[in-house]
């Protein structure tokens, strides 16, 4: 809708967009210049951290209309001059509570005392605690509250299951059951960036074709990974939790957490991957004893207890 309101006579950002993940930025920057189609002249343009910011200084100086961005590196441009959001005329801040969590929340702050008064701002938010209403009192005047599905649920689609295994015995498990599945596309969840590089190379070293996705790899490996994937390339997606929202990834059969997620929601973010569209999916977690009680958190949240299995022949 905020293209509808540029103003393409005057060539300053006018749009604001800002996004946890780079990866997201570029889905969201990519979707607006689809939209953008049938106006003239509008310019889209994509601030993410990961990549030299001598290409965006450039872009900067002939400005833009719409500016997608990660935080930190939308801050960096600000502080140093090469961007003004003084224009601004609506800012969004998308997946709210994500950039929350990932500790932006300073930065966004510190941008919105930048962006113009007079503006309209939209907030996107999958889940609201006390700190994203705190953000909505800061960063929001008598908001209008959209609600668009009421509870957080996982798709009917999706077939849930669980293994109980002992903590050293977690791969072990992963590969007997990778091995009893016809794979056409699956995502591993890891709690932590230095578990995904592990699994990923323990799969890699047992013949399987999987790459990782986290914070710490350079963009072009990001990218590079979430495209093999997209293409059928590659078959396995070892990711954190920068893969389990807002991505664009269609078809993903299977969803395996071998770890158990901190937060009850980000279950239901992660299998949200699967069975989208109506299509089938199946979501199996990998359950050690110390993670038991975040899984009854889970099951408390989508009100549903999750069977337990087991594989035959599998001490």
């Amino acid at each position: 809708g905020f293209l509808n309101a540029l103003r393409l006579e005057h060539f300053a950002v006018q749009t604001l967009v800002l996004c946890p993940t780079r990866e997201l930025a570029d889905q969201v920057a990519e979707a607006t210049r689809g939209f953008a189609r049938q106006l003239d002249n509008v310019k889209t343009l994509t601030l993410c951290g990961g990549v030299a910011m001598g290409p965006q200084i450039n872009s900067l100086r002939h400005s833009a209309h719409v500016v997608v961005g990660t935080p930190g590196r939308v801050l960096k441009h600000l502080q140093r001059g090469f961007l003004n959001v003084a224009s601004v005329s609506v800012l969004v801040l998308d997946e709210a509570d994500r950039m929350l969590d990932m500790g932006f929340i300073d930065d966004v702050k510190r941008i919105i005392k930048l962006c113009s008064k007079n503006r309209q701002t939209l907030l996107f938010s999958a889940t609201v605690s006390e700190e994203i209403k705190r953000l909505v009192s800061f960063a929001l005047r008598d908001p209008v509250e959209v609600t668009i599905g009421i509870k957080l649920s996982p798709a009917e689609t999706v077939k849930h299951e669980i293994y109980p295994v002992g903590a050293m015995q977690k791969f072990d498990l992963l590969v007997a059951l990778i091995e009893k599945m016809e794979i056409d596309s699956m995502i591993i969840f890891c709690r932590m960036k230095v578990g995904a590089d592990r699994i990923t190379r323990w799969l890699t070293e047992h013949g399987y074709s999987c790459e990782a996705m986290h914070s710490n790899l350079p963009q072009k490996a990001r990218t590079r990974a979430l495209e093999n994937f997209k293409t059928g390339k590659t078959k396995i997606l070892v990711a954190t939790d920068i893969a389990s929202r807002g991505l664009d990834i269609a078809n993903v059969t299977h969803v395996i957490n071998y770890d158990v997620p901190e937060h009850a929601e980000d279950y239901v973010h992660r299998i949200g991957r699967t069975g989208r569209a109506g299509e089938a999916g199946i979501a199996l977690s990998l359950v050690s004893a110390d993670e038991v009680s975040q899984l009854q958190k889970i099951e408390r949240l989508i009100k549903k207890s999750i069977p337990r299995e087991e594989i035959e022949g599998f001490e």
